[in-house]
């Protein structure tokens, strides 16, 4: 298979080439078992990842909702009482909580968050509040936020 190439000029010469074969296309599938394994065990992390998280964020909703309940609240010291009566019942069993008032109230919202205080006035303040009319008070309304962010709610099964 001899080509004739005497006498032929440039032109013709570069007319008589073929253009070179194009390669196969490189295919995107892994090449061992190896790569698909990873693979599926990263969408496995990834998806038990966002179960997690949706599971976290659906049992603290009953906190975002508290916080801006006690947010429209502002300092209203009877608003900031039902608030946090309504968020210990939303966390806690009802049957450890309903019955709760006066100084037994303020011990269990002592006991259930940790490094969280409130004075005696105050919390006098919170106790009296749904029963006789109050002033405005700054600081139960920050005790009533920690409270909300850091209580221990018992597990649920």
């Amino acid at each position: 298979m001899s080509v004739d190439v005497e006498g032929k000029s440039l032109v013709e010469l570069l007319d008589m080439l073929e253009p070179a074969p194009t390669p196969a296309p490189v295919p995107m599938t892994p090449q061992t078992w190896g790569w698909a394994v990873l693979a599926l065990l990263l969408v496995a992390a990834i998806a038990c990842a966002v179960h997690l998280y949706r599971r976290h964020r659906k049992s603290n909703a009953y906190r975002r909702t508290a916080l801006a309940d006690l947010q429209a609240a502002d300092s209203d010291v009877a608003r900031i009482a039902e608030v946090l009566r309504r968020t210990a019942l939303a966390a806690f069993p009802r049957d450890q909580v309903a019955g709760l008032h006066g100084p037994e109230w303020i011990t269990f919202l002592k006991q259930s968050a940790d490094k969280i205080s409130i004075s005696s006035a105050d919390a006098q303040a919170l106790v009296d509040a749904p029963y006789r009319p109050s002033l405005p008070n700054p600081n139960v309304a920050k005790f009533a936020r920690d409270w909300i962010r850091t209580h221990k709610a018992p597990r649920r099964q």
